[in-house]
């Protein structure tokens, strides 16, 4: 394996002022974890991801633990978005049935598929880069829901296929995935559809509350398969759900001996970097897309932000050089290190951590050595086999 690229990334660091608040106990409540937790584990094809140790990559990078949950296999539909969109379509479902019926309505009720024709009235809409979109296509398909998911222009074909394959109406928008959000919005406005959001705005909050508490499953088994705590953490940003969710959960885990979060983004959409800098939730401009699709957010989730302002420690930001050679590293790993199928975005974190552990002022900003035992999520598995081909074809 070649580090060379490893080697002369352009990581930028930011250290955060921690808030101090409590944002991880009263914003995602325990309760909230514990609901979602109850109801997806019940699901059909439910089965925990892996939690992989790579004792070659840490060796060669003198650290002490690399643990690596995999969620390409997660419900068959590629990452861990599988948690939070179907999750937080079926909540919506709940209400919006409610009212209608006239009764009380309760999830197992809509999951299991009994309630499929009045479920068919109600029409459940989001805004995607693929995976969050994928999830609720995946979820209104089994739930009998009427579904229509808005990508931008430089979300590949591939991936909208994969939507339309589970039944959405797949709109296309021009602009990037903040430009998709906004046509969302108003369509669903205007057409009395719900909108599932996994990003929060002034008024807008509780679908992302409930897609961040899916998210606290893939944290409670990783939590549960090991025995201590890791001193790192290393979560893909995006818009803020999966590290806000992961970091809450971690903290109510483990309590003061929860790791050091470590936030990742694209050098190209670094807008939790921008929020940690302004100590505000701060939008950034997208100018170019990022290979990391999933993550290719310019306005940060308020409720997320909330979150890690509380939590995140440091602020990483990676170039796109750095994610074809990790996505190589796990297909062709190290030593008898298990082989993995990573995503363009799912392998960010561990990306970043090869990177900051090889450059010496990085690795001793991070506290970085050979007792650090560091859990990195590997959010997706193969979510465009067309561009997940290619990718293995180059070199390093």
């Amino acid at each position: 394996m070649q580090f060379s690229r490893f080697d002369a990334a352009a990581l930028d660091h930011f250290v955060a002022t921690a808030h101090g608040g409590h944002g991880a106990w009263t914003i995602l409540t325990p309760d909230d974890f514990t609901r979602a937790i109850a109801e997806i584990s019940g699901w059909q094809g439910y089965a925990p991801t892996p939690l992989h140790s790579l004792p070659a990559l840490a060796q060669t990078l003198s650290l002490g633990e690399i643990l690596y949950k995999h969620e390409g296999p997660r419900f068959g539909i590629g990452s861990f978005k599988a948690l939070g969109a179907a999750y937080a379509g079926l909540r919506v479902l709940q209400t919006e049935l409610s009212k209608r019926l006239g009764r009380p309505i309760w999830l197992d009720t809509i999951s299991s598929g009994s309630l499929a024709h009045d479920a068919s009235t109600v029409t459940l809409c989001s805004a995607t880069d693929g995976n969050h979109g994928r999830s609720l296509a995946w979820g209104c398909q089994r739930f009998g829901a009427a579904c229509k998911i808005y990508i931008h222009a430089e979300v590949s074909e591939g991936r909208a296929q994969i939507i339309r394959d589970f039944g959405a109406d797949v709109i296309r928008v021009a602009g990037n995935y903040d430009a998709s959000v906004a046509r969302a919005r108003a369509d669903a406005d205007a057409n009395g559809w719900f909108m599932v959001a996994d990003t929060s705005w002034p008024g807008y909050r509780q679908p992302p509350l409930d897609v961040m508490a899916g998210y606290g499953l893939m944290a409670d088994e990783a939590c549960r398969a090991m025995t201590t705590a890791p001193t790192h953490v290393i979560l893909q940003g995006g818009v803020g759900g999966l590290a806000a969710a992961v970091a809450a959960y971690l903290r109510q885990y483990w309590g003061d001996s929860a790791p050091r979060v470590v936030v990742v983004e694209p050098t190209l959409a670094p807008c939790l970097m921008a929020s940690a800098r302004a100590n505000t939730a701060t939008s950034v401009n997208i100018a170019s897309e990022t290979i990391m699709a999933g993550l290719s957010c310019g306005e940060p989730s308020e409720l997320a932000w909330d979150i890690l302002a509380d939590e995140g420690r440091d602020y990483l930001t990676i170039p796109d050089s750095i994610i074809g050679p990790t996505m190589r590293l796990l297909a062709r790993p190290l030593g008898h290190d298990p082989r993995i199928e990573g995503g363009e975005s799912g392998v960010a974190g561990l990306a970043a951590l090869i990177a900051a552990a090889r450059q010496p002022a990085h690795r001793t900003a991070l506290n970085l050595g050979p007792t650090s035992r560091i859990l990195v999520i590997g959010s997706e598995g193969i979510t465009d086999p067309a561009i997940y081909a290619d990718i293995m074809e180059q070199t390093d």
